[in-house]
């Protein structure tokens, strides 16, 4: 007797629901996507109980007719590809057809659907996957599915649902998702009979994103600059500035052709895109756009099309990294502008009038000496008198009040109040410098006493044969010693390092994983930041009025100057309105 048997139809569509519909977060998004797709501009979504009891979606989109209503309904049924050939260039957010059935068959389930010019609609009422009622509806244009009781007939996948509130908010952040990818498009939550987000039609993305999470985090944001009209690839969206960063991943989002996808080729662009511009452990924000070939993106990878596969995801990387840089090296400009407009000083003098004093250091400061080069010197000279500081004020383009805590300068600009950390400051700008010295010149290395051998997987042999000159001109000396086998003579000077193997493996394992355009020093530039980090000014090192003016200067000529080689703050702005507030003056 055959032991291999044909699945129920009823059975085989609840197994595909397990893969389609994890929990009411899942019914949220294949529904809204559906909205979408069908040019809705209007979208509201209704829940009860965490999408437990109930989740209905209402759009104003073309609407079908009962056919394609009871149409929509069978497995594989899609009015979005017709041949394989349109597999390969999918431009829709739904296109397999697996959705609302699949949904149907773990619900009690309610469809009404009206196209525009039609007198009457369709209502269609379904049970567990089997249809009870087919009948004339009188619902408004557009489309409404309402899911009731889901996995009531599936009791065990019932259990694996979590707390009402935490389903919730997994559909909260669905809607954010397609809120933030489709601006142009108003959205409604209701959760529990309560409106919960209310997003009018946005003009833009900033728009959308000012209504979602207030004003204090749109002014962080960079608009991204965006590659030739002649690349293949465009990218626009907005990311944090320097330093705007989060522990978790909740606020990196990534979007392919208008679908919010997680991609290891993006999450590794954006990490070196940023680079030195975040904190070892933090994740930038980001709501990053990717628009694209739809031949050049397979989203048919996943059950719930949430990853992607590029048909060239070294370009895609590429092209994200040099994005990214670019934006926030722009930033720049922001920064040096805030600098430039001269602080307004009284006309008449007054008792009251607001005068910079500097206090005279005590006689037996002793300035500890600077890498060479660095601008910072050895000297017990006091800072200058007033008349001194007038005719330096006249030479640049901010004005320092003084030091606090022996760590920060003060300055003011047109905005108000800044505080610089000299030693992040001096951080920066040694690093750069280092950084330029190496690559325009490489790095010096010094002969091991003794040379050390290894052996390497097949792959990472043939790697290093490939990058021996880029490893070379990192200061490392490694040649050829047996097969798969290496040995390593010398490696950079200011490098310590006590076991030059493992070392040299983790070498490995950052270069391959950087991307083609990256500098063949990039991985340096661990190294470097941790040499300029022993070298650098320190709290307590007291410095004279012209080393904090030059400084300043230097800093402001940094291609990232708000930010260390660790991806600490250098500066910190306080704004006229922020102090006025602290003191009473303004609510």
């Amino acid at each position: 007797m055959s032991r291999i048997r044909l699945l129920p139809e009823i059975l085989a569509s609840q197994v595909a629901a397990g893969e389609v519909v994890e929990r009411p977060a899942s019914v949220v998004k294949e529904l809204v996507e559906n909205s979408i797709d069908a040019g809705a501009r209007k979208i509201e979504v209704n829940i009860r109980r965490g999408g437990i009891s109930l989740v209905r979606v209402v759009d104003d989109g073309c609407g079908m007719d009962r056919d394609d209503a009871l149409l929509s309904l069978e497995r594989h049924a899609t009015s979005k590809i017709r041949t394989s050939a349109d597999l390969a260039a999918i431009a829709t957010l739904g296109f397999r057809g697996e959705a609302l059935p699949s949904i149907a068959s773990v619900s009690r389930f309610r469809l009404t659907t009206r196209e525009p010019t039609a007198v009457s609609g369709t209502e269609i009422i379904v049970a567990g996957g089997r249809i009870e009622t087919v009948r004339d509806g009188g619902e408004a244009p557009g489309t409404q599915i309402e899911v009731r009781s889901i996995f009531y007939n599936l009791p065990a996948r019932r259990k694996f649902l979590r707390a009402e509130n935490t389903e919730s908010r997994n559909i909260e952040h669905q809607v954010h998702l397609q809120a933030i990818g489709h601006p142009e498009i108003a959205f409604a939550l209701v959760r529990d009979d309560r409106i919960a987000l209310q997003l009018p039609a946005a003009a833009n993305l900033l728009e959308r994103i000012r209504d979602l999470h207030g004003p204090e985090l749109v002014e962080r944001l960079l608009p991204i600059e965006e590659p030739s009209a002649a690349a293949k690839i465009r990218i626009h969206g907005l990311i944090g500035q320097a330093g705007v960063s989060r522990q978790t991943r909740a606020q990196q989002l990534v979007f392919v052709n208008g679908r919010a996808i997680e991609s290891p080729v993006l999450t590794a662009a954006l990490r070196e895109g940023y680079h030195t511009a975040l904190m070892k452990g933090q994740f930038p924000v980001t709501f990053l756009f990717l628009d694209l070939d739809p031949a050049a993106v397979d989203v048919n990878v996943h059950p719930a099309k949430r990853e992607v596969r590029f048909r060239d995801p070294a370009g895609v990387r590429e092209a994200v990294v040099e994005a990214i840089r670019k934006t926030l090296e722009s930033g720049r400009r922001d920064w040096q502008q805030q600098f430039q407009k001269p602080v307004p000083i009284p006309s008449v003098a007054s008792p009251l009038a607001p005068q910079p004093q500097f206090v005279e250091p005590a006689l037996n400061y002793v300035i500890p000496s600077r890498a060479e080069g660095d601008g910072l010197h050895k000297s017990p000279d006091a800072w200058p008198t007033e008349s001194a500081i007038d005719v330096a004020k006249s030479s640049h383009q901010f004005q320092i009040i003084g030091i606090l805590n022996k760590l920060y300068v003060l300055m003011e600009n047109e905005n108000g109040l800044v505080l610089v950390d000299q030693h992040a400051a001096h951080e920066r700008i040694l690093f750069e410098e280092l950084r330029r010295r190496m690559e325009e010149q490489g790095v010096p290395s010094q002969r091991l006493l003794l040379a050390q051998t290894f052996e390497l997987a097949p792959r990472d042999a043939e790697w290093v044969e490939r990058n021996a000159a880029t490893l070379q001109k990192m200061g490392i000396g490694i040649e050829a010693f047996g097969q798969n086998a290496f040995k390593i003579d010398s490696l950079p000077t200011f490098l310590n390092v006590s076991d030059p193997v493992e070392f040299m493996r983790k070498v490995i394992d950052g270069l391959k994983s950087a991307s083609n355009g990256s500098s063949a020093l990039r991985l340096g530039e661990d190294m470097i930041a941790k040499t300029v980090c022993r070298h650098a000014v320190k709290a307590n090192d007291p410095l004279r009025y012209l080393e904090v003016e030059k400084l300043i200067s230097d800093l402001l000529q940094c291609d990232l100057p708000y930010c260390c080689p660790h991806g600490r703050p250098t500066m910190i702005q306080i704004s006229h309105g922020e102090l006025e507030k602290k003191f009473g003056r303004k609510v």
